[in-house]
């Protein structure tokens, strides 16, 4: 079992395990950043369910069931885009007939330009997990790179301190 370090991943797979729970994740700006963060820690197999990089909105309806009239409306860099990607990614990624009870998404812009009328660094995070679907938006400074990893840093912090706060039997 990996131990908890000061490093985000390694404290939430350390975590997950301990629970006896796993997580999915949905990627848009990132890329798959997130689920290779998370897969870098060793014992990671035992938690990680998988990653779906939906880059491409079309794939967010598609493979991930997120609303077309939403998208149509609202453009993938949305706050109810990534709850919806985070709470659907865990049924999409069933391992052996188990959905994950955590969910893990983001959208957003890294830029060079505007997306959806949205400037660069404007990026939500949506958490699925216990009952609870939310997005956190944040507004973030940088280059396309560090947009992207202070992404990842989010998310994975985020998520930790779901799991972490909440009762440690979680019902399956």
């Amino acid at each position: 079992m990996p131990r908890a370090t000061e490093d985000p991943a390694a404290r939430l797979i350390s975590e997950l395990t301990v629970r006896g729970l796993r997580v999915a994740v949905a990627e848009s700006l990132t890329g798959g950043l997130v689920v290779a963060e998370l897969t870098s820690v060793p014992g990671a197999s035992v938690v990680v369910s998988g990653g779906v990089v939906a880059y491409d909105t079309s794939v967010k309806r598609s493979v991930l069931g997120v609303d077309a009239e939403l998208l149509e409306a609202e453009g993938a860099v949305h706050p109810e885009v990534a709850r919806q990607m985070a709470d659907r990614v865990r049924t999409v990624l069933v391992v052996d007939g188990r959905p994950a009870e955590l969910g893990i998404a983001t959208t957003g812009v890294a830029g060079p330009t505007d997306q959806d009328g949205k400037p660069p660094g404007t990026v939500f995070v949506g958490i699925a997990f216990d009952g609870a679907v939310e997005a956190i938006e944040l507004s973030v400074t940088g280059s396309r790179a560090e947009i992207r990893a202070a992404t990842v840093q989010v998310a994975i912090e985020a998520a930790f301190a779901r799991v972490e706060g909440s009762s440690p039997n979680q019902p399956e």
